[in-house]
């Protein structure tokens, strides 16, 4: 018996390594950096464009001049729980107060400034204004109002992100040389990575706003975060008091308010501590099921529409797509519509097709090169649609749950032709003359008071629960 028990184990251990090496994958980093940032990206382009748009029509949508009252709104509200900020006041400047957040916050997530606070009020200015007026939406505020939800519980802005950006600026330090080595003639330490003799410096990865290289120095240094940080806890404080919250809503508000304090209070106090490291490893659980929610809700969007078309007799005999066609509402080409709907083929072939698209794409989901294919057809059709029919941030808000699948080679490839577009277009923009003002005291060292010593913060290794 005692000669069994190391085979035994020797047996266990090579069934348990996948669920190992997965456990470890979960906990130990934020999986789909690119793919989040491209739905936080999308999801915050669509609400602020529409925002925009309707601007003059602001107070017949969600204002006091709409058709849906603000006491009918009030007595829908008290019976569902449902969240929204336009509920504490009836007045004209409350309202504008809420839409001009809505607004900034959608702008401000776009461009990924303090993301995880932005993140929140992004969610609060969407369910503020469609829980205000529910009968004003179609599907596309249904995807943007629970994409809204899930993007709090996401770290979506690892990458293209003024986070991400921040973060690679406190790593710089890390490009000096270390004592006692030298680099190669002609080549520069990147951040995060020493040159080494006989060695060509690697470049590092791109720079994580949670995982920061220097994660106490970027804590001491950032005034922003704490003072925003209480400005918005005394708010939530006043509205608490007066009792505007209702159901879970103080819980899941004040509990995201106490775990950004927690997170900054530990990066301050011990960055490479094991508290610091339980709270990377939660956070890096509840963005990876948060990303799973998003691709399995993406999932259910095509499926239940597909299964629900082919119960319809205009979806069977295929000319389901030809009654929109000669809709006022939804031909904004009339030209381009009558052509459309003169094919009979055509007709039929884009029914029928659509159909099978959205009811096949679950399961291609176990196919890379199928999936891709099915993707990019989808992303196709959508923008098909926002022309044709007229429906530009129904689209927009689809094609942005569709990029959650896209390869994340070709997200790398398409982000580095927008980055050297950009330095193309600010290449050419023609820069000021900086005036020389000569100083009247001398210089005393060559070398900065403030510059850092070398080797003065380290790149933090990646944590996770090994099973």
């Amino acid at each position: 018996m005692e000669g069994s028990r190391p085979v035994t184990r020797l047996r266990l251990r090579p069934r348990l390594d996948p669920l190992a090496r997965g456990v470890q994958r979960v906990t130990a980093q934020a999986l789909g950096p690119y793919q989040t940032a491209t739905v936080r990206i999308g999801f915050a382009a669509t609400w602020l464009l529409f925002l925009l748009r309707e601007l003059p029509h602001r107070h017949e949508l969600y204002g006091p001049d709409g058709p849906w009252s603000w006491d009918m709104a009030r007595r829908l509200i008290s019976a569902n729980d449902a969240f929204t900020a336009l509920m504490w006041s009836d007045g004209h400047v409350w309202f504008e107060i809420v839409y001009f957040l809505a607004i900034l916050s959608s702008a401000l997530l776009l461009v990924g400034w303090r993301t995880r606070t932005m993140s929140v009020l992004f969610m609060i200015g969407v369910l503020s204004l469609q829980n205000r007026s529910i009968f004003m939406g179609d599907g596309g505020d249904n995807v943007i109002h629970l994409m809204a939800i899930y993007l709090v519980f996401t770290r979506c802005g690892q990458v293209w992100s003024l986070d991400a950006r921040r973060a690679a600026r406190a790593a710089q330090p890390d490009r000096a040389i270390q004592p006692g080595r030298t680099a190669q003639p002609g080549r520069t330490a990147q951040p995060g990575r020493t040159a080494q003799p006989g060695r060509t410096a690697q470049p590092d990865r791109t720079a994580q706003p949670d995982r920061t290289a220097q994660p106490d120095r970027t804590a001491r240094q950032d005034r922003v975060g704490p003072v925003l940080w209480w400005v918005l806890g005394l708010a939530l404080s006043v509205v608490t008091f007066m009792g505007e919250l209702n159901g879970y809503w103080p819980v899941l508000f004040w509990g995201l308010w106490l775990a950004q304090g927690l997170w900054w209070f530990a990066g301050r106090r011990a960055p490479d501590g094991e508290a610091r490291l339980l709270l990377d490893v939660v956070a890096n659980l509840a963005h990876n099921a948060a990303l799973l929610v998003i691709m399995v809700e993406a999932c259910l969007i095509y499926a239940t529409a597909g299964w629900y078309k082919i119960q319809g007799s205009r979806w069977q005999d295929g000319t389901a797509v030809y009654y929109p066609l000669q809709l006022d509402y939804f031909s904004p080409w009339p030209a381009l519509a009558d052509l459309l709907s003169s094919h009979g083929v055509l007709v039929m072939l884009v029914t029928y097709g659509t159909v099978a698209v959205q009811v096949a794409f679950p399961f291609t989901l176990f196919n890379r090169r199928v999936k891709n294919v099915l993707l990019a057809v989808m992303i196709f059709e959508h923008a098909a649609i926002a022309v044709i029919l007229g429906l530009p941030f129904f689209s927009l808000a689809m094609i942005a749950a569709d990029a959650v699948f896209l390869p994340t080679s070709f997200l790398r490839r398409l982000g580095g032709r927008v980055a050297r577009t950009r330095d193309g277009l600010l290449a050419r923009v023609p820069r000021l003359p900086r005036t020389f003002v000569p100083s009247a005291r001398p210089v005393r060292s060559a070398r900065p008071k403030e510059e850092p010593q070398v080797g003065e913060a380290t790149e933090r290794a990646r944590v996770g629960f090994g099973a």
